[in-house]
Parts: structure tokens; C-alpha cells; sequence
């Protein structure tokens, strides 16, 4: 730090104004306590910049909550666009007068090493544009969906194809013309797949370990009966080259409320069904001969939980599955020149990306060393939005509620303690 280094002095920083940064500054509020919110660009910034201009946010309208406020609108049951979704944040952090720097990046966070129990600093964070804010607690909410992950055998793949990953992709008139390859059947893989070829694109979509569901069964949404059931670990993923992916969702987004969509449906509408890809030679992309595999998972895990927790839920007869009369395995080459594929699109996730923390609070990947996906290795470090191992809850929108509330309360006992005051630890 510089002798003139502008410095200031909150109680706790936030970095992130996502809905789980948001949510934080929000459950601290209720507790009496002050954040500030730092945000590289908007409100919202990856929902309303950062994704695809179709995309509805997979959780349904029914999981955009906030600290003292359900969701309010019309459509309960509908799916909003990632913009929606920013706006209803902003205007919540308005209305609930939440500090909010909006385009102020961080540079590097600063642990201080002598720091004791008792000292009001803890951490020093230097903004890029100069300047730091000190605090005793750190809440680091960027998420874990921000550095675009794609598979080291791009750079195998014929240079005359265009290549980018889903962060990139906005629209199909934004593609050159020709058939377009999909890879990854994830939300972002299906919905943009939807897409194109609803286009009246040539759409190809890999296939890999995503598992096909149905949006309804047994007279409830999937989403109600993931919560229910504590399905959310079943969606775990581990990167390829070993580190560390955000596992990911079903996919129940769809305009119509009447329609499935998964790569049964999606085969229908004349998408073709290709395997994993495993690598690429030039011009030629070597396949898993796995579609049928993947399209057969069928709803057993509700039926087996269900049972074992002697839930009364109606037997749906017959029971949805994926249809599969257009689903056939392809093979195990796909020429892309010889299909007219101009376009790769990747759909293949995000990865963490944390490098404004120091090294010693990060594993060997980059990620945060933490417990139960809140708590850092150090005193007043915090995290929000992080998994908890492979259980996916704790990423979703709604789980900023109980995430914000949780490091409120922990934040609250610290505070108490320290001053000495005879206020309750609990406070509600």
C-alpha cells in the first residue's frame, strides 16, 4: 500500500453483487450490520450480459428470492431470461438500499498476516482503479461459474472452424453460415440446441453424462422434487484435466409449459444425437459410441426415494420417459466437413476463477480452500455460492437466502463477542 493510497473502512466487504453478493449484503442488513458490495460491472452483470440472448434461467421463477422477499410476480411456474432476472435483483438492491459500487473491479485482496482476534482489519481489498477498502470480513460471492472451461482438443480441430464456448455465443444469426455442433447436453447445450434448430439451423448436439429427466412426475415439478428428495448431488462433475467444474442442473426451461425438453425431444425436432467427443484429428472428431446410453435414464431415483420415505405421491401410468424413436447411436467418427459443420459451439461449463485471493487460501487448482462451501481457512473469510462438495443446493438462486443468512449469523456472533456487548448471539 502506498502512502497515497486512498483507504476506507467497512465492516465487512462483499465481492460480487450476483444474487448470492446481494443476498449477503442483505442478510447482514437485517442483522444490523454494513457491507459493501463490489461489482466489476452491473448488478446482475452475468445475467444480463454474459449468456445467450434466449436463455431462461433454469431454476424457474419460483427460486428468484431474496432475503426478505419471495418471488412476486404472475407466472410462478414460468422461467425468466437472464435480464429479467438482473432486473428484479437491481430493484431489490434499491429498495432495499444496499451499498452497491457497480463497475469497481478488484485487484487483489490482501490477508494480513499479523492480523489478531481483536483487530478491526483483517483485509485490505485494493480496487483496479485505485484505492482499498479494509475490513474485518471478506464475503467472496463471484461465483463459480466464471472462467469458461473448454477441453485441450480444440486446438486440434481444423482452424476453418469456428470455435466458442456458450459465454460467447449470443444467437444463431451471430454464426456463420453452416451446420453447427453442439457439445455438452447440459442446460446451456440443450437450450441452444433448441435454438438453432429452431432456426431451421443443421443442429448437432454431443451427448456425454448428462442424464436425461422428466420436468413433471408424479404430479410435482422436478425442481420440488429435487429439493424434496436431496437430488441435487446426483449432478456432480469433475473436470477432465482434474479440476474443478460447478456441477449442473437438469434441464426444465422451456417457453411452453407443455413441452419437455431433453435429447429425446430434441432428436424429434431433427436434431442429430452424436457421443461424447474424446478428441479430434484436424477436420475429424473421434466420438463415445454412448447416445442410446445416455437417453435411456429413466426416473428410478425419485421412484427408490420416494418409496423409502413413504411419501403418498400418484403413480403416473405410464410413467414419462424420453421418447426415443428418433434417439440412435451415430458411431464413433463425425466429419464435419462432410456435414457441413462450420460452427463448434461448447458447451463444456465453468470453473472457479478466485486469483484475487491470495495463493495460500487456494488448493492446486485455483479453488477455495473451504467447508460446507461458506467458510474460508481464515478468520472472517466467507464464501457464497460455492458447493458443498458434489451437493449442488448451496450454487442455486434461491440458496442465497439461507447462504446470506448463515454468514450474517456467523458475522453477528463475531461481532458481539468482540465488543463485548450483552446482546443475544442469536439474533433473529
Amino acid at each position: 500500500m502506498t502512502a497515497v493510497e486512498h483507504v476506507e473502512y467497512v465492516e465487512t466487504v462483499v465481492v460480487g453483487a450476483g444474487q448470492q453478493g446481494c443476498g449477503a449484503a442483505a442478510a447482514l442488513q437485517e442483522l444490523g450490520h454494513e457491507a459493501l458490495v463490489l461489482e466489476r460491472g452491473e448488478i446482475g452483470q452475468a445475467w444480463a450480459h454474459e449468456r445467450w440472448d434466449s436463455l431462461l434461467v433454469g431454476s424457474g421463477n419460483r427460486s428468484v428470492r431474496f432475503p426478505g422477499r419471495e418471488y412476486d410476480g404472475d407466472d410462478p411456474d414460468g422461467f425468466m431470461s437472464g435480464p429479467e432476472l438482473a432486473r428484479h435483483l437491481r430493484r431489490y438492491t434499491q429498495e432495499r438500499r444496499l451499498q452497491v459500487r457497480e463497475h469497481t473491479s478488484v485487484r487483489e485482496v490482501e490477508c494480513l498476516p499479523d492480523a489478531s482476534d481483536h483487530d478491526e482489519v483483517r483485509f485490505r481489498t485494493h480496487l483496479s482503479a485505485g484505492g482499498a477498502v479494509e475490513s474485518r470480513n471478506l464475503v467472496v460471492a463471484v461465483g463459480g461459474y466464471a472462467a469458461p472451461r473448454t477441453p485441450a482438443l480444440t486446438t486440434d480441430v481444423d482452424p476453418s472452424v469456428h470455435q466458442l464456448h456458450s459465454r460467447y455465443y449470443r444467437n444463431p444469426a451471430a454464426l456463420p453460415d453452416g451446420a453447427v455442433l453442439v457439445v455438452g447436453a447440459g442446460i446451456s447445450g440443450q437450450q441452444i440446441a433448441h435454438e438453432l434448430v429452431s432456426a431451421g439451423r443443421r443442429t448437432f448436439l454431443s451427448v456425454g453424462r448428462h442424464r436425461a429427466w422428466p420436468r413433471h412426475y408424479r404430479g410435482r415439478g422436478l425442481l420440488e422434487w429435487l429439493s424434496a428428495l436431496s437430488l441435487y448431488d446426483d449432478f456432480g462433475t469433475v473436470g477432465g484435466d482434474g479440476g474443478s467444474v460447478l456441477p449442473g442442473l437438469p434441464v426444465t426451461a422451456v417457453r411452453d409449459k407443455r413441452e419437455d425438453l431433453n435429447v429425446g425431444t430434441l432428436a424429434a425436432r431433427g436434431v442429430t444425437l452424436v457421443g461424447s467427443v474424446r478428441a479430434a484429428d484436424g477436420g475429424t472428431l473421434l466420438l463415445k459410441d454412448n447416445v442410446v446410453a445416455v437417453a435411456e435414464e429413466s426416473a428410478r431415483s425419485f421412484d427408490d426415494r420416494i418409496r423409502r420415505r413413504g411419501f403418498v405421491a400418484p403413480e403416473e401410468k405410464p410413467a414419462p420417459e424420453v421418447p426415443m424413436e428418433h434417439v440412435a447411436d451415430f458411431g464413433e467418427q463425425l466429419d464435419l466437413a462432410h456435414h457441413g459443420i462450420t460452427t463448434i459451439v461448447w458447451c463444456t461449463g465453468f470453473g472457479p476463477d478466485y486469483r484475487i485471493l491470495p495463493r495460500h487460501v487456494l488448493d492446486e487448482n485455483g479453488a477455495p480452500i473451504q467447508e460446507k462451501g461458506l467458510l474460508g481457512v481464515l478468520p472472517g473469510l466467507y464464501y457464497a455460492g460455492l458447493p458443498d462438495g458434489n451437493y449442488v443446493v448451496p450454487v442455486g438462486i434461491s440458496a442465497n437466502v439461507e447462504n446470506g443468512r448463515t454468514l450474517a449469523r456467523l458475522i453477528h456472533v463475531d461481532h458481539v463477542m468482540r465488543s463485548g456487548s450483552s446482546e443475544s448471539l442469536v439474533k433473529r
